[in-house]
This record gives C-alpha cells, structure tokens and sequence, in this order.
C-alpha cells in the first residue's frame, strides 16, 4: 500500500517488481542525489577540460610536438569506451554503488599517475588507468536513472542532470588555467585525484536503485552475445551512433581549440578558459529549454530538430574557416551553437536507446557510452593526423561529423517507421 501511494505521488517513477529506496518524498534527499549524480556523469569533461589550457605547456616541458600530446586524449578516451562496456553488465548483475566505488578509487590511482608523468608515453599510460575508473560514473549514473525513470522523464531527468554538470565543465578550464598559473600542470591532476576522493565519500549518501531481485542473472561469459543482440537493434544503434557523431564533433573542439585559440589566435589560457565556458553556457541553456519542451513536443521531436542545427551549425564554421570569415569571431559563434546542441541530442537519444530496454539497461548504456565516447578516439586522432596549423582541419571534422548526425538520425526515423508499418499493416 505504501509503494502504491508513492507511485501515485509520483508517476514518473516506472513500475518495479520490488520497491528502490527513493528520496522522492524529501526534497533534501532528491537534491542531495542529482548533485552526486551530476558529479558522476561529470567526471569525463573533468578528466578532459581542466588539462586543456596546459596542453601547450605540457607539450613544451615534456618536448613532445602538439599531434603526440593529443595522443593522451585518445588514450583517455580509448579507456573511457572499452570501460563502459564492462562496468556496465557489472552493474546489471552487482548493482550501482560497489562498482562506482570501485571505479573512483581507479581515477584516483590514474589521475595520480598522470601527475607524477615524466613523458607522454607515462601519461597515456596512466590517462588509460584514470579513464577505466572514471567511466564507472556517467554509465551507471545513466542506468541509475533508466532504474527510477521512464523514457521522457529520463529525458527530463537527464537533461537536468547536464544541466547541472555543466558547471564542471563550464570552471574545468578556468581552473586549469589558474591552477597552471599559480602552481603546475601537475597540480591540475593532484586536483582531479581530490575530486576523486570527495566523491567516493558522497556516494556514501547514494542509494541503491537496483534491488537485488531485479539484477540480471547472465554468467559474464554471455556479455558478448548480449552486446551482439545490442548492437543489432536499429532502434538503439540508431540514437547511438547520431549521439555518437556529435560527441565526435564535441571532441574535436575540445581537442584542436587550445591550440587553434592559444597558438593560432593568441589567445590567453585564461581567455580561452573563458571562451571555452561560453560554449558550456550554451550547452546548460538548450539543455534547460530541453527539460521545459519535453512534454509539449516529445524526445523525439527535439533529437530530430538538434541534429538538424547541429549539421547547419558545422556547415557555416567549416566556410568560416575555409575562408577566413570573421577571423576568431568567424570560430567561436558557430561552434557555440555546435555545441550547444548537447542538450537536445544527448539526453534524447540517450533516453530513446533505453528505453527499449529497460531490463538491461546497465548494458545498453554501455554500449550507447562506449559509441558515444568511441567516435571520439579516431576524432581526436583525426586532429593530429591532419593538422595544417590552421583551424580548418578543425572545422571539416566538426561539419563532417555534423552531416553524419543528422543522416544517421534521419535513417533511423525511417526504419523506426518502416518497423512501425511491417509491425500494423493496413
């Protein structure tokens, strides 16, 4: 009876076999865990955002040239992506807090590493290290939503949660660039291993949302025929790899944009700092008018209508670039509606793929994760591999990986329909 009057007080929460504890009904409770979940999910922009302005210096220090310095980005996100696919059938069959624990302790250990780095090599070496750990976050935050929520509230849900995180990346840079200014570059990573530390001890207050009856069973051996089951679906692949060309095009900007701004440009890290915020605010502001038009047009509809932006937004900054057009300016507009354009696609297509299925959903944010991340590793290495010292090679990444969002969700309504029409003939 309890549980029953608590679903009708809440209707967000989806039907459960057996009851989650949820803080719904103390408002404290529900802050205190969007807070840390924010924080989980953030910790990937964290690991990235705040060396960025000290990539130059790092550079220099450790004699190692730009295209081999971004080699540490690509090996973050190489762990990032292989991670995801194992924390999260481990959080399908041991629940979310263990495996989160573990992982923190991972990234505290990598990010420690990463500080006492004596070349590039070490550094990639332990940015793996520190990204297996810091994947455990943003997939079981992800499946920890999916847990409590269903397909549009997840979104809602999601989208306030980056709303949220946008803070961490939003003072990433800013920090990165006072703390290079006032100690090292190795102090930027002696913080991320304390960010480490203060959120191992906050998940203390996190509860559990998978109860023990509703954990999956599978023997591990049979992950790999689950994720071929996955990864054969249209209806996730679809949101996964429309998700996935943008954070394509997001890495590319986080990768090439310290030194298009800073070198090209000569900027200050401290403006750069300032200028890469912008893009966050962007970023926090569509995720926002997200969360507010969710129930008047649907998921669907706003996935559809940012892949469109973004594919116009890429367009325009590849000319700007190509040509010269405004010069920094001709840069840093485009691209704020690029990136901007997170808070219409991310969150959607996030929620569109688990929601059809929710009885695996550790695993299918797995995979959504690891394509997601994933595209940016060749991305990253795209940045370097075809350099010209301009931010051209910049830009037709950016446009490329624009279009290709925008196809892909375009081929995916059309198979959702043509599903929809074998499924009801007339």
């Amino acid at each position: 009876m309890r549980l029953t009057r608590a679903r009708a007080k809440h209707p967000m929460i989806a039907p459960k076999t057996s009851p989650t504890p949820l803080p719904a009904g103390n408002p404290q409770a529900t802050l205190r865990m969007m807070l840390i979940l924010s924080a989980l999910m953030s910790f990937a922009s964290v690991s990235t955002d705040m060396y960025l302005p000290a990539l130059p210096t790092i550079s220099r220090v450790m004699h190692a040239n730009p295209a081999s310095l971004q080699l540490t980005f690509s090996a973050f996100l190489i762990g990032f992506s292989v991670g995801q696919l194992v924390w999260g059938p481990i959080g399908d069959r041991h629940g979310r807090r263990l495996p989160i624990a573990v992982g923190l302790v991972l990234f505290i250990i990598g990010s420690v590493g990463c500080a006492m780095s004596a070349d590039v090599w070490q550094m990639m070496g332990w940015r793996v290290v520190q990204a297996l750990g810091a994947c455990v976050g943003p997939v079981l935050a992800r499946a920890m939503v999916r847990d409590l929520y269903v397909r549009d509230d997840a979104a809602r849900v999601l989208s306030t949660l980056i709303l949220i995180m946008g803070v961490a990346p939003l003072l990433g840079p800013l920090l990165g660039s006072q703390i290079l200014a006032w100690w090292s570059w190795q102090a930027i990573f002696w913080s991320l291993a304390i960010v480490g530390f203060v959120t191992l001890i906050a998940i203390r207050a996190l509860p559990e949302t998978l109860p023990i009856d509703r954990r999956t069973t599978t023997p591990m051996r049979h992950v790999i025929r689950d994720y071929v089951a996955l990864v054969s679906d249209p209806r996730l692949i679809g949101y996964a790899f429309s998700g996935g060309f943008f954070y394509a095009g997001a890495y590319t900007f986080v990768v090439a944009t310290p030194f298009a701004y800073i070198d090209y440009y000569h900027v200050s890290p401290r403006i750069y700092g300032l200028l890469f915020g912008v893009n966050i605010v962007g970023m926090m502001a569509a995720n926002f008018l997200n969360a507010r038009l969710l129930k008047r047009l649907g998921s669907e509809r706003l996935f559809h209508l940012g892949t469109w932006i973004l594919a116009v937004s890429g367009i325009v900054l590849a000319l700007d670039a190509r040509y010269g057009w405004g010069g920094l300016t001709g840069l840093v507009l485009p691209i704020f509606v690029y990136m901007s354009m997170n808070g219409l696609i991310v969150a959607n297509s996030v929620a569109g793929a688990l929601a059809a299925f929710p009885h695996k959903a550790g695993s299918a944010s797995s995979v959504v994760g690891a394509m997601h991340y994933g595209s940016g590793i060749l991305s990253a290495a795209m940045v370097g591999w075809f350099s010209d010292g301009t931010p051209w090679t910049m830009a037709w990444i950016m446009a490329a990986a624009g279009i290709g969002s925008l196809v892909t969700s375009l081929l995916s309504r059309h198979l959702a329909a043509r599903r929809a029409t074998m499924a009801c003939p007339t």
